[in-house]
This record gives structure tokens, sequence and C-alpha cells, in this order.
């Protein structure tokens, strides 16, 4: 059969070859092989979005993965899909597919080769090796149930499938394919959309506090305030860019920040440059330089403490005389130096928007699927995975495990 010629009878059809619907392909193929098994892209070529994964390496798991590190629908459910399939069944699947694993900071697993690439073969060369069609250059643009199951239309053709799994993935990074043209056909189903924003983006700060610093990385810890609700707190690295703030710490704060500003919530965002400490212990930390360095200029004695770039723009922002001797900081600048450095203002105004969002946050309510199979509750024979429903996890390789472990659970429910 020609390689992208369409099968008579499908038994059933993955709408998208990214990382989950690669995933369902070959879970699906494994457990049955007399299946007819089809995935059904819009891209010429598979994994786009895959390939630019952890800056081209591909962030496979963590080490450690809980539903603590997710965000959206119901923890119990996301618990339970994640327990069906954890990270030690992610490790020993990629390491049958010959892709070993490594661990990094912060428990990040990735390929041995460094290489995003290694993943994508794998995935793709499994799934050609079990009979599954991959026919790329084929969008759906519907999706309608029919007496037979399902009429999928791609363009001027119409093929049929018993079932169909969505994994269309979100809006994130459209330039790799992702245009939430999923949502549209889960929601012809019957489904309902939590309204979606960018999570795992950059942000844009109003102001020039930060363009000297563009390049300059540091661990800080940030704390996201909004009227009646509980303050949320992210440590890790923030970077400094020309338009605003970047790393991980800000990347996980975004989706905070956007969710805030849809529910129409006045949200400030701070900046801990001393992680971990309270009022009392900054003050001792300064009280400290100035015993054991007097004759110390502050700008100096307070690049200890911090980026030498940030402590002059720190000092420049207060207007505390930077050439100042330690010895003679006095008690009221002391305090406002300590003040500024456990809460500092990011005066954010907006994020890089779904072009470099990593993930989607908002999408189709976990409520509407069954955890036990991933099976849609409003359409019988439908099945929902990966970033099209309304999970996104923090940085770190956590919403590829979700991507593993719902075509894990859908693969074994669509039997």
């Amino acid at each position: 059969m020609p390689g992208n010629a369409i099968p008579e009878q499908i038994d059933l059809a993955i709408v998208g070859g990214g990382a989950a619907g690669l995933a369902t392909a070959v879970f699906a193929a494994r457990s049955q092989r007399d299946r007819t098994i089809v995935i059904l892209d819009g891209a010429t070529r598979l994994g786009a979005k895959l390939l630019m994964a952890g800056g081209g390496r591909c962030n496979v798991t963590n080490r450690v993965v809980t539903a603590a590190d997710y965000c959206g629908g119901s923890p119990r459910v996301i618990k339970q899909v994640l327990a069906a399939f954890p990270v030690e069944r992610t490790v020993s699947f990629f390491h049958e597919l010959g892709v070993g694993l490594h661990e990094e900071e912060n428990g990040k697993l990735y390929p041995d080769t460094n290489q995003a690439r290694t993943v994508l073969d794998a995935l793709v060369n499994e799934a050609r090796r079990l009979d599954v069609r991959i026919l790329t250059g084929h969008r759906v643009t519907a999706v309608e149930a029919c007496e037979l199951g399902f009429r999928i239309r791609t363009g001027e053709k119409a093929l049929c499938a018993r079932r169909v799994v969505l994994a269309t993935g979100g809006l994130s990074l459209p330039k790799t394919g992702s245009d939430g043209g999923g949502y549209g056909l889960a929601q012809s189903l019957g489904h309902s959309l939590v309204p979606t924003t960018p999570a795992l983006v950059p942000l844009v700060l109003a102001g020039d506090f930060h363009v000297p610093l563009s390049g300059v990385s540091q661990d800080v810890e940030l704390t996201l305030r909004a009227a009646g609700a509980k303050a949320i707190r992210i440590r890790g690295a923030l970077l400094w860019t020309h338009f605003g703030v970047s790393g991980p710490a800000v990347l996980d704060a975004s989706r905070h920040w956007h969710r805030s500003q849809l529910a129409g919530d006045d949200v400030s965002v701070t900046v801990n440059f001393l992680p971990g400490e309270d009022f009392a212990a900054a003050e001792q930390r300064l009280l400290a330089l100035a015993s054991s360095q007097p004759k110390a200029l502050l700008r100096n004695a307070l690049s200890r403490l911090l980026p030498a770039r940030v402590a002059a723009a720190v000092l420049r922002k207060l207007e505390i005389e930077a050439e100042l001797p330690m010895v003679h900081l006095t008690r009221d600048l002391r305090r406002k130096l300590g003040h500024a450095l456990l809460a500092w203002p990011l005066p954010v105004v907006g994020g890089r928007g779904y072009a470099q969002a990593e993930v989607t946050a908002g999408g189709v309510p976990l409520s509407e699927i069954d955890p036990r199979s991933m099976a849609s509750r409003k359409c019988p024979g439908l099945y929902l995975v990966g970033e099209i429903l309304d999970v996104d996890g923090r940085i770190g390789g956590f919403n590829f495990q979700w991507a593993w472990s719902s075509a894990w659970v859908a693969a074994a429910g669509c039997r």
C-alpha cells in the first residue's frame, strides 16, 4: 500500500501525530496487533514540537512526578492517570525502544544522545514496525459520529473509523502546527472548553529596569498575589531579557498570571532576591557585610548577594549611593534595601503569547473524560489525550509524562 494511502477499514484513527498521538498508536498496536491503526496529521513531517522541546534535547520526563506538579483539572483524576503509567514505566518503555535516559538537575530525564530526534525516531520507527499507518499532510477538518463509528474529513477526502483519539495538542508554538483545531473538533462532538491561555511562557515587563540586565540569570523566589486568593510562591532561576523576564521560575509562574488576567483579577508579582529568607535574615546579612567589610563600597558588598549588574540596578532604582562605604550604611537605608531585596516588584504587562509558550493551559475539562480509559463522557468511541485536555504541568518533563500516561490509558481503554 502506498505510504499515504488510506486503508478502507480503520479500527482506530488518531488525530495528531505528536508525542501523545504517537505513543497512543504504539501502545494500542502493541496490545492488539490485528487492528488497523491510522495517525492523521496535517504537517508534512511529524514531530516539529517534540524536536524543539528542551532546547532540542527533549526532556522526556522527570525522576519524580506527582499530581501536585500539574494545574488545571481535578488532581484526583490527574493522579489516577499518572499512576496507570508512572515514570518507571516510561523509562522502561524508552529503554525498550533503544533510548536510554539520564538524569540532570532538578530530576529532569533526557535521552543519552541529548537529541530530541532520537526520541521522535524511536516512536515513529516503533509505530511503523507495528504497522501503524502514518498519514502526513492530512489535516482533519471535521469528525462526525455515524453508524459505523466516525466519519473523518481531511480536505476533500472522507474516511470512517470505529474509534477516534484526539491528540491534537493545544495552541502553543503554532509554527509547529498547533493551531487549536482539536478544540473545535471536541466541541463539535459535544465537549465544552475551559478557556485557554499560554503557559510556560516568558513575561513582558513595563519600564526599562530589566533592559541593562539582559542575559543575567539568578535564583529567586517569585510571589504572585491576587485579591482574595492564596499567594503563590515559586522558587527557581530567573533570566532577565531585553523584553522582561524568562527562566524556569518565570515560566512556571506565567500560567498563574495569565489565568488571573483571564478571570479579571488584579495580580501583583514580586521577586525575593534572597530566596528562603525573611526580613530579619536579610538585615542580618547586610549587618554581617558591614561588620566584616566596613570600608567596602555598597555596590561591591551587595554583589556578594546578587549578580553585580542586578545589585547596581537595584541601588540605582532605590536612589542609594552605590559608592557608599558599608560603615556609613544607616539603619534606614539598610532597612529600605532589605525590604526591597525581599519584595522587588515585577511590573508584568503581558506574556510572549502562544508563539513562545511551551504548553496551553485550559482545554477540554477532565470531568468530561473517564480517567480509567480517557474515553469521552459525551461521545461514545471518542478518546482524548495530552495537551488538548485541561492539564498543564510545570517545566521539567511533566507535560511529556502526561502525554505518555494519558496515551497509555487511552490505548488500553479503546480496545
